[in-house]
């Protein structure tokens, strides 16, 4: 038995057997060759195309209850279009270098750029880099991935060093925590193991020489300790503590499942941010009083053309009947920006968090706007949805959008469909105007939801998947709280109310100040709801 002590970035504590994780390394030699510069260009291009198509499925599969720790591979896509970056290689070939080996030189070059600097946040960036650079010689050189997603067994991953996409891939029934030699704090790969909720210990000093593949050990995320090869007594003592753990999250969640109110008697609805029907159980489980943010957006992405009506009435159905008479919001198409849909066919634009996306790409297709319209209403025959629409930043968006509403209603009418002729309307505020304007935009919906993730960037200026620009993503700051002030207050005075459905919603270091501000509903990814339901009880 032996004591190795750590880091904890991820608390917990699990019991198994060790799995030794080891990247195979990819040699490239500095070396020329005769292939043309046109064919290596060629080259290059689909393994960047095919590494972005992985990394965006990987950004897909997180954003809707992860949506911070989405953002790193969000980051990651933009090593692939850097023009500093793509000048370099595309240097490298025209002197006739191969094509891993300009990737590779490249992107070392900017590597050890970051390594250099001394701001720790930007030292780890550099794994980022390396991170894609191994996809995309992989991708070129058509070798096989290493993945930690089929594991066989519930293991420990023992590892030097665990790249994002790692942790990314991995399968969650099966690892039951996570141990690295290297430090990285700050690391993706800490952010994404607390995301997780896997116990995870960095700094492990000699983690591999001190532990075999297959030993059994014990990690305590809690105190930051690695015990290998624990006698009876020291693992008796760990299954109890364990056992304690599981039960307190277990009563924690059971809690949960009831309505929540302050102290004062006043009640807070507590929601879920979901994507798909799927992701409806996990709230439900979770305790969620409803629906305060239905991504709708999963249903038109990865395909080759937009889904049909029929498609998403059942889609917004399924949930509507899982969460029987609680509320549903369901948002409208919200693309543009980060998520592109290529067979709409809209033009690329220079800042695309500033052009066509949200509710200006809904009303300049009105036929795909009309054909979601249909869709929600006739759900809306099933249980309490809601409708909200994203991005506004003057009223007559509003105006425009209930106009199309009003005429889908008609149709339905006519055609003897049933659908709920009362159904609440909302808008989001992620646009600073909005929130300053709220007073007006009260007056043509029933609901405000305040989005602070963008709201946080459109008022700082600043790209919040931009890491050299992280100092400047604050929700906490004083501006922000003003603005979310003004909308709340706003809202009240024309007897409607105000959530928040952005991340700040689900960090337990805002939950007092936002129920403070006056905010009606809080709504977050399924498995920060029953922490959060917990200090509101106690304010």
């Amino acid at each position: 038995m032996k004591f190795i002590s750590g880091i904890s970035v991820s608390k917990g504590i699990s019991i198994g057997k060790a799995k030794l994780y080891k990247r195979s390394e990819i040699e490239i030699k500095e070396e020329k060759d005769s292939v043309k510069y046109k064919e290596k260009q060629n080259i290059l291009n689909l393994g960047i195309k095919q590494t972005k198509s992985e990394i965006e499925k990987i950004y897909e599969s997180l954003k809707v209850n992860n949506p911070k720790e989405a953002e790193i591979f969000q980051a990651q896509l933009l090593f692939l279009e850097d023009p500093i970056l793509l000048k370099k290689i595309n240097s490298l070939l025209k002197e006739g270098y191969t094509v891993a080996y300009s990737i590779r030189s490249s992107f070392y070059e900017v590597a050890g750029q970051m390594e250099k600097m001394k701001n720790i946040y930007f030292k780890e960036r550099a794994n980022d880099i390396k991170d894609v650079l191994e996809r995309l010689l992989r991708n070129i050189l058509k070798k096989p991935k290493t993945s930690l997603s089929n594991l066989a067994g519930q293991v420990i991953v023992v590892a030097k060093d665990l790249a994002p996409s790692d942790t990314a891939n991995i399968n969650r029934k099966n690892v039951l925590g996570l141990i690295t030699e290297k430090k990285g704090v700050t690391s993706h790969t800490a952010i994404l193991a607390e995301a997780f909720r896997i116990p995870a210990v960095v700094g492990v000093k000699g983690a591999l020489r001190d532990i075999k593949d297959g030993m059994e050990i014990i990690i305590d995320g809690i105190d930051g300790k690695i015990i290998t090869e624990p006698d009876n007594e020291i693992k008796d003592e760990y299954i109890s503590r364990k056992n304690k753990l599981e039960q307190e999250e277990l009563e924690l969640k059971e809690s949960s499942k009831t309505l929540t109110f302050t102290k004062s008697g006043r009640k807070i609805e507590v929601t879920a941010n979901i994507g798909s029907p799927e992701d409806a159980d996990i709230a439900l489980e979770m305790g969620a009083d409803g629906v305060g943010l239905y991504r709708t957006e999963f249903l038109f992405l990865g395909r080759s053309s937009s889904p049909s009506e029929e498609e998403q009435f059942e889609a917004y159905k399924v949930v509507l009947e899982k969460f029987n008479n609680r509320p549903v919001i369901i948002r409208t198409l919200d693309i543009g920006g980060d998520k592109k849909i290529p067979y709409l066919n809209f033009e690329n634009d220079l800042n695309p968090f500033l052009g066509v996306r949200g509710i200006r790409v809904c009303l300049m297709r009105k036929d795909l706007f009309r054909t979601q319209l249909r869709a929600i209403l006739r759900a809306s025959n099933f249980g309490k949805a809601r409708i909200m629409y994203p991005m506004i930043a003057v009223k007559d968006e509003v105006i425009e959008a209930n106009n199309i509403l009003v005429e889908m209603k008609k149709e339905l009418e006519e055609r003897k469909i049933l659908f709920d002729k009362n159904i609440e309307v909302g808008i989001m505020v992620e646009i600073p105007s909005a929130a300053l304007n709220a007073e007006v935009l009260s007056d043509y919906v029933d609901f405000l939801s305040i989005g602070t993730n963008d709201l946080t960037q459109y008022t700082f200026a600043a790209d919040r998947t931009n890491d050299n620009l992280s100092y400047l993503y604050q929700p906490l700051d004083p501006s922000i709280l003003k603005l979310i002030e003004i909308t709340v207050e706003a809202t009240h005075k024309k007897g409607k109310w105000a959530g928040v459905c952005g991340e700040l919603a689900g960090d337990i270091k805002a939950t007092k100040i936002l129920v403070e501000l006056g905010v009606d509903e809080l709504s977050m990814s399924p498995q920060k709801i029953p922490h959060v339901k917990k200090i509101i009880k106690k304010l």
